[in-house]
């Protein structure tokens, strides 16, 4: 018998629901050393096979040839992607050109033919919760940022002599994810939204705030991974209709596994928390079923109908070509006899 920890596994309280799925789920989610000790085992067992006294007698440049395939092969099929990479796109819904989820999927994929990754805009940050949280206070004597009087200046429904509201006066009211694309149908999933609505608290219901986002992801319950910064947005006292939502693609470096989702909220020009939103506050940022798409090979059923044509039989004639150049060298006195046998039947 043995007794697992709920810090760990966190099977307590609302996460009760999810317990048997994790814990049925745990074989399939090896690690990347892991993977990579089991085909180097596969690569050292089959290169002894190779040298076996019938392979000894093989070229040692087709012997050579082999093992390099195998080996690329099995690593290939093996190993997993290290850095970590997703596209993000992240929108006000009362901005004025809002767009559809189905636009912004496609925006996603364009980004995704160009490589414009949130890592690449800096939007991303390879960094957990505290050292973000450490950074920012480095930057507590820094000037408020000019981005809050652009965002007043382009919106007039900021007062320009609006206070800071930091002292606590807000609060993220919801917070739910969902889950949209899994081309392997396997349960996990590599896209994925975040929808969150911030309030205001004031006593003035008209009293608005330019704010920004950081996301976090938790990977069964491990440290929180910075993922997404947002663009700053403008909120309204406890307005429903300024909810944000992020839409994001994880194209590498995430395992098939559950994943938790924090919010935290700023205000633009100041490096302090003014309200978290995460798993604990809601079952629907609860181990999400994610994984990235370098796991979430989409299958693709077809059918060929047979046709005699020379380009088709590429890899079989491949194949009988090792197959002759192995009889070659296996015997080769009885390959001299039957050539000596027809050259005498010829004369």
């Amino acid at each position: 018998m043995f007794s697992l920890s709920s810090s760990n596994l966190r099977f307590n309280g609302i996460k009760q629901r999810n317990k048997d799925l994790m814990m049925n789920n745990l074989p399939r989610h090896l690690s990347a050393r892991e993977s990579l000790n089991k085909a180097g085992n596969v690569i050292s067992q089959l290169t002894l096979k190779l040298a076996s006294p019938i392979s000894s007698r093989l070229s040692p440049i087709l012997v050579s040839s082999l093992q390099l395939s195998l080996m690329l092969t099995l690593l290939l099929m093996t190993l997993p992607s290290f850095a970590e990479q997703s596209y993000s796109i992240g929108q006000s819904a009362s901005a004025s050109n809002k767009l559809s989820a189905e636009q912004l999927m496609q925006a996603i994929k364009h980004r995704v033919i160009l490589g414009d990754s949130d890592q690449t805009q800096n939007k991303a940050l390879a960094r957990t919760r505290d050292e973000v949280i450490k950074q920012k206070k480095q930057q507590a004597h820094k000037h408020i940022s000019a981005r809050l009087f652009k965002k007043i200046a382009d919106n007039p429904k900021v007062d320009n002599t609006s206070r800071s509201f930091s002292d606590g006066n807000f609060v993220i009211y919801e917070g739910y994810a969902q889950l949209i694309a899994d081309h392997d149908l396997d349960g996990y999933y590599q896209t994925f939204s975040v929808t969150f609505d911030a309030d205001l608290i004031t006593y003035n219901p008209y009293d608005v705030a330019v704010v920004y986002a950081e996301l976090y992801l938790s990977e069964n319950g491990g440290p929180w991974q910075h993922y997404y910064t947002t663009d700053s947005f403008v909120i309204q006292g406890e307005s429903s209709e300024d909810a944000f939502e992020v839409y994001s693609t994880l194209s590498q470096g995430f395992n098939p596994n559950h994943y938790d989702v924090l919010i935290d909220l700023y205000e633009v020009g100041y490096t302090n928390i003014i309200a978290s939103y995460s798993s604990d506050d809601s079952n629907s940022l609860y181990a999400l079923p994610l994984e990235s798409s370098d796991y979430d090979i989409e299958y693709v059923e077809y059918y060929q109908e047979t046709h005699i044509h020379g380009g088709s039989a590429s890899l079989s004639g491949l194949m009988i070509l090792m197959m002759i150049l192995a009889m070659r060298q296996l015997y080769p006195q009885r390959k001299c006899c039957r050539y000596g046998l027809i050259r005498r039947l010829m004369n």
